[in-house]
């Protein structure tokens, strides 16, 4: 894998973390929602004028299409797992933004998905 396909892989995968973080901030916006026939509607509403979420959509559909030019230069079985990376991104993001846990266990496993990025890279 050349450091272009590389790239568009990283920078897909980056955005798609991104996507949730900004979800994940809209949602707080919003708060919990529960769906009703009567509410349906009304939620929908601030659900989708939510500037986060709407920024999380566009980041989802930015990714995916740096994710069609990598899947057209490197096989799937190569850049699938690579999507793991997001799940790092976005505990330290989760963390760092709303203050969600990072506990040993969560680091650890952090660590293996990064062991195993870096080796499935350098095949």
């Amino acid at each position: 894998m050349n450091i272009a396909t590389f790239s568009f892989i990283v920078v897909g995968v980056l955005l798609n973390a991104v996507a949730q973080l900004l979800l994940k901030a809209g949602a707080r916006n919003v708060g919990e929602i529960h769906l009703t026939l009567s509410n349906l509607f009304s939620v929908g509403w601030r659900v989708a004028t939510q500037l986060p979420i709407i920024g999380g959509l566009t980041c989802y559909v930015l990714s995916v299409v740096l994710w069609i030019i990598a899947l057209s230069r490197v096989d799937v079985s190569v850049a699938y797992p690579m999507l793991s990376l997001g799940y790092v991104v976005t505990a330290f993001g989760a963390w760092y933004l709303f203050g969600e846990a990072l506990s040993v266990q969560r680091l650890l496993a952090i660590f293996v998905i990064l062991v195993g990025v870096a080796w499935l890279a350098r095949t």
